[in-house]
């Protein structure tokens, strides 16, 4: 577990990345045209039995914690903490602020934009956490647990993780879109750059495993 010898800059740049991570979340669900597979898995889920986000999705942390904390000890640290509980909380902030001071636009043009947006600050708040590499979210974890200990790259597991995601918030009558299809797979090569010219610069380490 990293909590020794806790590096503050990284801490920062860290827990700044789980602050833009709330504001991604939300525009991708005010884009209604789908989130990250996770998210709009436990999006389904909320609605299905009436719950808020944020509390289904420290409930699914919880649980995944559980594998995470019995065979991938060494990715829980900080970060791990920061996320799980942070990330849902702030999305209904953000929500609940954007609803009460702007009239959300509905059409195309406009949720495509919003789309947009949210994959790049979505991008920006991934390059920054993983970066500060100070503990994986439980979910995150499930994929690199996975490849450590199976005969698949990381790449295929991660994709098997958010595939189930995506098919189960299609069961449970989500948004499944475009949105959903770029954050499984599109969201790299925008991580990898803000990886080289933001974060690797915020958090003073010359390179990074991408």
């Amino acid at each position: 577990m990293r909590f020794r010898k806790l590096p503050m800059r990284r801490a920062a740049v860290m827990v700044l990345g789980i602050l833009i991570m709330g504001m991604g979340v939300a525009l991708f669900k005010l884009s209604l045209m789908g989130n990250d597979p996770n998210s709009a898995m436990v999006m389904a889920a909320a609605d299905r039995i009436g719950m808020d986000f944020s509390v289904v999705l420290i409930l699914e942390n919880s649980l995944v914690f559980i594998v995470e904390l019995l065979l991938g000890r060494k990715y829980i640290g900080l970060g791990t903490f920061v996320n799980w509980f942070g990330v849902g909380p702030l999305t209904t902030l953000y929500l609940g602020l954007i609803h009460a001071h702007w009239q959300v636009p509905q059409s195309v043009p406009a949720r495509l934009l919003l789309m947009a947006a949210g994959v790049l600050v979505l991008s920006l708040s991934a390059s920054l956490y993983q970066t500060a590499d100070l503990g994986i979210a439980p979910y995150d974890a499930l994929s690199i647990i996975m490849a450590d200990r199976l005969p698949l790259p990381y790449f295929w597991c991660r994709i098997l993780t958010d595939s189930l995601c995506t098919v189960a918030a299609f069961l449970l009558g989500g948004i499944v879109g475009l949105g959903t299809l770029v954050c499984a797979l599109g969201l790299g090569p925008f991580i990898a750059f803000f990886n080289r010219h933001v974060s690797q610069k915020l958090c003073g380490v010359t390179a990074i495993k991408e």
